[in-house]
């Protein structure tokens, strides 16, 4: 289809005869202005559209397949999901924190004896445990509620994080007393916001 058009441009750049004579031939194509136009600068690029080869076919989905989607999407699975990562995470952020502490395996009975090396280690893997503990139990409150409150809205936006974040916080927070509980809601719903903005 190049090639039939770069005839026809050089075929109409020919001037046209006068006094009604019949034109002359036209003359004969020169392989270089070709060649411009098919690789080089002059080249046309194609747009890829798939519309036009009929689409991609999709094979039907099995059952099996519509079932296991349905419990991915479903609450509980997300809500374990959240637990599982949020312990994951916990843990690894609380062997972190461990490992730069000075504090860890400190006796302050004998605040002049070195920490063995099994004291540390115990240390770290309760402040991993206590961690992780905690991580899995927000994670799991924020995400079952973010899927409560999707699944009530029928919407799946923003508002959803703050919603839940608010809810988690204030129930984290309620447990040190009313004041507590306004400040987890505001700081967790913050959080949620900042982080869904940063995804999304």
């Amino acid at each position: 289809a190049q090639c039939l058009g770069v005839c026809r441009d050089i075929m109409a750049a020919s001037p046209p005869s006068a006094g009604g004579e019949s034109a002359p031939p036209p003359p004969p194509l020169q392989y270089s202005v070709l060649l411009q136009h098919l690789v080089g600068d002059k080249r046309q690029p194609r747009v890829w559209d798939p519309a036009a080869l009929g689409g991609i076919p999709c094979p039907p989905k099995s059952e099996e397949q519509k079932m296991v989607e349905r419990v991915m999407e479903s609450c509980p699975f997300k809500a374990a999901l959240a637990c599982v990562g949020g312990f994951v995470l916990g843990g690894a952020f609380g062997i972190f924190t461990a490992g730069i502490d000075t504090n860890v395996g400190f006796d302050p009975k004998d605040p002049y004896r070195t920490p063995t090396a099994k004291e540390v280690l115990k240390d770290m893997g309760q402040r991993g445990i206590s961690y992780a503990k905690n991580f899995a139990i927000v994670g799991a409150m924020f995400s079952c509620t973010e899927c409560v409150v999707e699944s009530y809205r029928g919407k799946s936006d923003w508002k959803n994080s703050v919603i839940s974040g608010c809810i988690t916080g204030g129930a984290i927070g309620f447990r040190a007393g009313l004041k507590a509980g306004v400040i987890g809601c505001g700081g967790f719903a913050a959080f949620s916001a900042a982080v869904d903005y940063y995804l999304r």
